[in-house]
Formats: structure tokens, C-alpha cells, sequence
């Protein structure tokens, strides 16, 4: 079968960040199945264009046997928000002219955000090749979560167009894969698909790769962690990540230097947050950058506790983050301070965590007290954490999970 994906985001090799499809790529690819992404040139940790890129409009690589057209993308995405909405455009032209090249497949995916990705999806599959099955992927849903965290206004110009993409897509897609149970819940309610058109492959974890292991490892001693109690948050530092309440919690943790939080990542918030710990001397708080992908699970596995936050936000009772699976992996307890499903998953059904009200600086401190006061309760978590992964939530069997229904659409 040939698969193609359209994915603005498809990692380059190590680049921190998302792999749900670089791993499901090569596992189809494993399986014998042809598959070609088409994907920007940007590196998204940094910003930049790596110089092999410059002056391409497409660029065809491999990576394994996975087949990547690497695409324009226009470098103001880290510059501003409306930089970054022009850097969406930007990729939907490339990646459409990409798209266009690529040999018949016998299905598409357009995975979202971007909601443009749609764009390049169905021209490919509706009006270049007629007929081939397309799944129109959410992985967050949008507009809705851009305005909610006050990015985009409600009943504004481009509001109205995005809406629009969002309803064409649903409409033209012949599946549609959603990450969480709560997306399948929205649109049904919101009438844009019927309950018998989308499909759940939710997020999971490489558990080859997030392995349980001790904490007294290179990275905690390059990080310079001693022996402390180390919190971590992994993830990009934007408006969506709300990265400030660590701060806040840090201010009321000033009594316990037995505690460290420490941030791994970068975005375009992490320069004024680095400023503003420093401004109010806040040596209990660590910012260690962007690190490669491969890096990942030592550092996993360095810290004490894996932190999962996001703004208080409605929309964001509605989603997963990628971390926490792999922080469960790694036998690592979860600080979560996001309400709605990954509540109910991490929390109650894995048990593996422990909820802290989003933006909510006491609540953050007193949940990270009493882990650093419980090591036996934390490492009872951390391993049923792993347990439910493997259970429910490895990339090998949500890999097949997910070929199945590309193959029954194609029969």
C-alpha cells in the first residue's frame, strides 16, 4: 500500500518534539508499505532553516525507508503570531505543489495543526487523484483552542475562514482520526461528522525507547540536579503551556531547597520566563533548552516527577499531551495541571499522577510537596504508569491499530 502524509511538523533526525508519526512511519515502512510525508523545513526547536534547505522550494530526502519532501516554509513562524499564521499559508502552497508530485498513493493523511494541512489533503486526494481515500487527522482541535488562548477573535476574518477549512474537512474526509475521546464527543455535537466516520488512534509511546531506569544518570549530572527532588516539564514554552505557573509554584517553594523544577524546551515564551526567574531570584527554578529527541529518555528518566501543564483553559479539557505517555513509560509519576480527559486517564485510570488546578500556583506547590514527601506513593505511580502503556498505549500496536483502517478504506 502507499501512504501518503502530510504533516508540518514530521521530525527531522533528532529534533526534539513530537514523533507519533516519524515512529508510525517507519513501523508501516517495516511492514512493507510505502510511505512518503510531506513535510516543512523548518526546525521548529530553533526556528531556523537548516542551510541545506536554503534557497529549495522542495527538497526530497529519505529518512530510513520513508520517503520526505521537505517543503518551504517562511521563516517568520517564530517571530510573531502572525508570522507564524503566514508561515502556515506559506507551508499549505509548498506543501500542496509536493504534494502534487508524489506517484498515485492509495491514501491520504492530513494531520492537524496546521488546519491548512487540509488544503494539500484533499487537493491530492479529490482533485489530483480522484477517488483516493483521505483521513483528516486532530490532533488539537482548531480554531477553537487558538481562540481560546487568545491568538485569534472570535468572529474575526480569518476566525470565520479557518471555521470553514474546519467544516470542508470534515465534510470531504472519508475518515477522520481523532486523538482523544472528548474531539469525537465535539464534533458530533457541533454536527460536523457522524459517529460512524471518525475513528480514535489516540497518542501512546515508544516503550522500547522510554524505558524504566535509575534517576543518578549523565544527564543529572550534566544538569547539574545533585540530589535533589527534580519536578520536570518537557515541552514547548508558548502562550498554550502557561510555563509561568512553574514560577509561581517555585515562589512558594523558596522553604524546601530540597526541591528543584526544572524546564526542557523552547518557544518563544522561554527568553522572558528565563528573565523573569532571574528577576525574582528564583535559584530553585532550572531552564536547560531544546534537547534532541534521542536525549530524551535518559533525561526522562533523570528526573523525579514529569510535569504535564497547560493554560486554564476549557478547550484543554479536550486533550492528551504527548508527554505523559512517555513519562508513564519510563516509570517516571506525572504532575498534571490539565483538567478534563487527561485527568481521568492519568489520574484515574492509570493512576499514575497527581492533579494540580491549571494556573494555580498553591495548588502546583502543595501537589509537589506532598510527592517529594511520598518517594514510595511516587514510584507506586510511576509503575502503574507503565503497566497501563503497555496495556493500552504502545506506538507498535496503535501503528497497526491505525494501518488497519487505512487498509479497510482502501479495500
Amino acid at each position: 500500500m502507499k501512504i501518503l502524509v502530510i504533516h508540518q511538523y514530521y521530525l527531522m533526525p533528532g529534533s526534539p518534539g513530537g514523533s507519533r508519526f516519524n515512529e508510525f512511519a517507519r513501523l508501516w515502512a517495516a511492514a512493507g508499505h510505502e510511505v512518503t510525508v510531506v513535510a516543512g523545513n523548518l526546525d521548529y526547536a530553533t526556528g531556523a532553516v537548516p542551510e541545506r534547505y536554503h534557497g529549495r522550494w522542495i527538497t526530497r530526502e529519505k529518512d530510513g525507508d520513508v520517503t520526505v519532501l521537505r517543503c518551504h516554509v517562511p521563516r517568520t513562524y517564530n517571530k510573531s503570531y502572525a508570522g507564524r499564521m503566514a508561515a502556515f499559508f506559506g507551508f499549505t502552497l509548498s506543501s500542496t505543489h509536493a504534494a502534487m508530485t508524489v506517484a498515485r498513493p492509495d491514501v491520504v493523511i492530513a494531520t492537524s495543526p496546521p488546519l491548512v494541512a487540509m488544503a494539500p489533503g484533499v487537493i491530492a486526494a479529490k482533485a489530483r487523484w480522484k477517488g483516493v481515500p483521505w483521513v483528516f487527522e486532530i490532533r488539537d482541535l482548531w480554531p477553537e483552542s487558538a481562540i481560546t488562548t487568545g491568538v485569534l477573535k472570535e468572529g474575526a476574518a480569518l476566525t470565520r475562514v479557518l471555521y470553514g477549512m474546519e467544516r470542508a474537512a470534515c465534510l470531504m474526509a472519508d475518515k477522520i482520526n481523532v486523538l482523544t475521546p472528548a474531539f469525537r464527543d465535539d464534533l458530533i455535537k457541533r454536527g460536523l461528522a457522524p459517529a460512524d466516520k471518525i475513528v480514535f488512534v489516540p497518542n501512546g509511546a515508544d516503550v522500547e525507547l522510554f524505558t524504566p531506569g535509575p534517576r543518578d544518570n549523565d544527564a543529572r549530572r550534566e544538569f547539574g540536579w545533585g540530589d535533589r527532588f527534580v519536578v520536570m516539564y518537557a515541552g514547548a514554552h508558548g502562550r498554550a503551556n502557561a510555563v509561568g505557573q512553574f514560577l509561581d509554584a517555585a515562589e512558594r517553594l523558596r522553604d524546601r531547597p530540597d526541591i528543584l523544577l526544572a524546564s526542557v524546551g523552547d518557544g518563544p515564551e522561554r527568553p522572558a520566563l528565563e528573565a523573569e526567574a532571574k528577576r525574582r531570584g528564583l535559584d530553585n527554578v532550572r531552564f536547560h533548552g531544546a534537547q534532541p529527541k534521542s536525549r530524551m529518555p535518559e533525561i526522562v528518566r533523570a528526573c523525579d516527577v514529569g510535569a504535564a501543564i497547560l493554560q486554564d483553559n476549557p478547550t484543554f479539557k479536550t486533550v492528551y499531551p504527548n508527554k505523559v505517555f512517555d513519562y508513564m513509560a519510563t516509570e517516571r509519576p506525572t504532575l498534571l495541571a490539565i483538567d478534563g480527559v487527561a485527568r481521568k486517564l492519568v489520574c484515574d485510570e492509570a493512576q499514575a499522577g497527581v492533579f494540580a488546578k491549571p494556573e494555580n500556583a498553591q495548588s502546583l506547590a502543595d501537589a509537589i510537596r506532598a510527592m517529594a514527601d511520598d518517594p514510595a506513593g511516587c514510584a507506586a505511580m510511576g509503575a502503574r504508569g507503565r503497566q497501563w502503556v503497555l496495556a493500552n498505549a504502545t506506538r507498535d500496536s496503535l501503528a497497526k491499530r491505525y494501518l488497519d483502517i487505512l487498509q479497510a478504506m482502501v479495500r
